[in-house]
């Protein structure tokens, strides 16, 4: 049996183009139920070895673990970035009917 859980994953994208299609992406080909995209979130960071401050569009990842290998190849075969961020949570709590849509919408 499929793995149930509910993950939230975490994914920066350096413009609204790449943001918006990996989201589509994403959730057209059921790897994610829903992509929320957040715009103007700065991040701070080191990169060989310099500090930068760059915007950045946040995703917000809805997923199920046992679709979170094949979502983690798409999108790295897809992020513009050399090493994209990629992390994920488990949803230990929520709206049992919300969860349910994700599994029903995040299914091979």
């Amino acid at each position: 049996m499929p793995d149930p859980t509910i993950l939230l994953c975490l994914c920066t994208c350096p413009d609204a183009a790449s943001a918006q299609q990996l989201a589509e992406t994403l959730v057209g080909e059921r790897l994610a139920a829903c992509v929320n995209r957040v715009a103007g979130v700065l991040s701070t960071y080191r990169w060989q070895d310099k500090v930068s401050t760059d915007s950045e569009e946040l995703l917000l990842i809805k997923t199920t673990a046992a679709r979170f290998e094949a979502l983690k190849a798409r999108l790295l075969e897809l992020h513009p970035y050399e090493v994209p961020e990629l992390i994920a949570l488990p949803a230990e709590r929520g709206h049992a009917a919300y969860l349910d849509w994700v599994r029903a919408n995040a299914t091979d």
